[in-house]
């Protein structure tokens, strides 16, 4: 079976239902009364467990709030805009463009979310060693999938909010533990990881069929990115190490049609190293199910509004600023292979739009909504296109392996050079502020930039009013972290907010 369906909300455990409690913020339900412990009587019903801790990435594109973490991540950068209908149209949205949310007006879902995740992966690890029937092997692999999976949704709780409360083993009345410090929560994490990776349990790659599994070289690459926004250079070492492992490997390359990457067909392509998947076919996610079954709405969000050739009639969130377009040379594929120029598309097929709030004239043309690009659906046809969340790819495996390289004072100038000459670049630089253009140029509407300037101290500088068309205030460091929602505040005295 092709793990485009990995997600897929199952019967029974997968249907564990959200409610807040103290800093639990979820509790396991299942569609039956026995206790989880007698749930899990077989291996069948663990894989059900397991896939359920994988089940909530599908919810970070809408779950009550549009929550995409590529946009999310972004609009608080310099390559996209909120756009919209107008300022007033998400207003949370707006908010985090502008640097300026609140503890009630914040994208508090992704909190809910992350820890729904993190209680799932808990799930796996407390009751993976009672099930019967299940080889040492299998439960070993589960437990190392759901470590990473734990690491995964604490990395972007982390990135977020920074100070936030830590547990690994699910909790009890009155579902209250510590609030960690940002550091403390780092350790956490990558001790975490370094475990499931010493495991030796996970595969480079995972077998056809399985694609959206946790496999090593998605550890190597989340381990990396802790280690890398961390700028903790006693790990350095161990990340680049890990990255030239994955590129020893053999298993990924670079695909020279970067445009192709971002079709149905490039899905899971050789330089995919972990995605998150989304079907179309038989998609049933609606508005009043967003955790069912299906596709994303991301697509239809950022999609062009009135154009109905070659790509769907969209709503204009993310128009594209025209300094991103602008900042790649003549010749270099990433730009036209990522990024739509309106104006040359409209010249070519007289297609015409009607431009909304914040307009530029360009769009992100690897996540934009295509004409039949949620063929099959069952459900709400704009929740339901097919488009993989592409998280993390090969290109870069290379660009951290010559970052990595230049702060530990070696040469990487040649996995840098590998990006260049698939992208037709012929920039010659290999400093470190180098290469973080180089992944300006590689990454947008991917969610990196912004985090890639807060981890270098480049964004007081980049992200300030002056530099940007519509925002009145500065980033400074205590935008590093949002502010704590409001309703866990409520919930327990204890939690200290973030001075956002």
């Amino acid at each position: 079976m092709i793990m485009k369906n990995i997600l897929i909300a199952l019967s029974s455990v997968a249907v564990m239902l959200l409610s807040s409690c103290g800093k639990d913020f979820i509790t396991v339900r299942h569609n039956s009364s026995e206790p989880l412990a007698e749930y899990f009587i077989n291996e069948e019903r663990m894989y059900q467990g397991l896939m359920a801790a994988y089940d909530p990435l599908e919810w970070f594109d809408y779950f009550y709030q549009y929550n995409n973490l590529n946009f999310v991540s972004d609009i608080m950068a310099d390559d996209i805009y909120c756009g919209g209908s107008n300022e007033g149209d998400q207003p949370i949205l707006v908010k985090t463009h502008y640097f300026t949310a609140t503890s009630i007006d914040c994208c508090n879902q992704i909190w809910t979310i992350a820890y729904s995740g993190i209680n799932r992966a808990c799930v796996v690890l407390e009751y993976v060693d009672g099930v019967p029937g299940m080889s040492d092997q299998t439960k070993a692999r589960y437990k190392a999938e759901a470590t990473v999976l734990k690491a995964y949704y604490y990395t972007l709780l982390w990135k977020f909010w920074g100070n936030i409360p830590y547990y690994d083993k699910n909790l009890e009345t009155p579902y209250l533990t510590a609030q960690l410090g940002h550091d403390e929560v780092y350790e956490k994490i990558v001790t975490r990881l370094q475990e499931a990776i010493d495991m030796n349990i996970l595969p480079m790659k995972v077998a056809a069929g399985e694609e959206g599994r946790v496999s090593l070289a998605m550890a190597y690459m989340l381990y990396a990115e802790a280690v890398m926004y961390q700028n903790d250079q006693t790990r350095y070492q161990t990340a680049l190490d890990y990255m030239k492992e994955i590129i020893s490997a053999g298993s990924y390359s670079l695909v020279d049609d970067y445009a192709g990457i971002w079709l149905e067909s490039g899905e899971w392509c050789a330089e995919s190293i972990w995605e998150i998947n989304y079907t179309s076919e038989g998609g049933v996610r609606s508005w009043d199910s967003p955790i069912a079954t299906g596709g994303t709405v991301y697509p239809i969000l950022i999609g062009i509004a009135g154009c109905s050739t070659t790509f769907s009639d969209g709503w204009g969130f993310g128009p594209v600023a025209a300094s991103a377009y602008e900042m790649y040379e003549e010749g270099d594929i990433r730009r036209d292979g990522g990024i739509l120029n309106w104006d040359k598309f409209a010249a070519e097929t007289g297609a015409t739009r009607s431009p909304r709030w914040q307009d530029t004239g360009y769009f992100l043309l690897k996540y934009i909504a295509r004409v039949n690009g949620n063929h099959g659906y069952l459900g709400d046809p704009n929740m339901n296109h097919g488009n993989n969340n592409r998280i993390y790819r090969y290109a870069e495996t290379l660009l951290n392996a010559a970052e990595l390289s230049v702060l530990l004072g070696q040469d990487g100038s040649s996995y840098l050079q590998q990006v260049r000459d698939r992208a037709h670049c012929t920039d010659t630089g290999t400093s470190r502020e180098d290469i973080i253009q180089e992944r300006h140029k590689e990454f947008v509407g991917e969610g990196k930039r912004y985090w890639d300037l807060v981890r270098c101290g480049l964004a007081p500088t980049v992200l300030t009013a002056a530099n940007h068309e519509y925002r009145q205030t500065d980033w400074t460091e205590s935008k590093k972290y949002w502010p704590i929602p409001q309703s866990e505040c409520d919930k327990d005295p204890n939690i200290v907010q973030n001075n956002y």
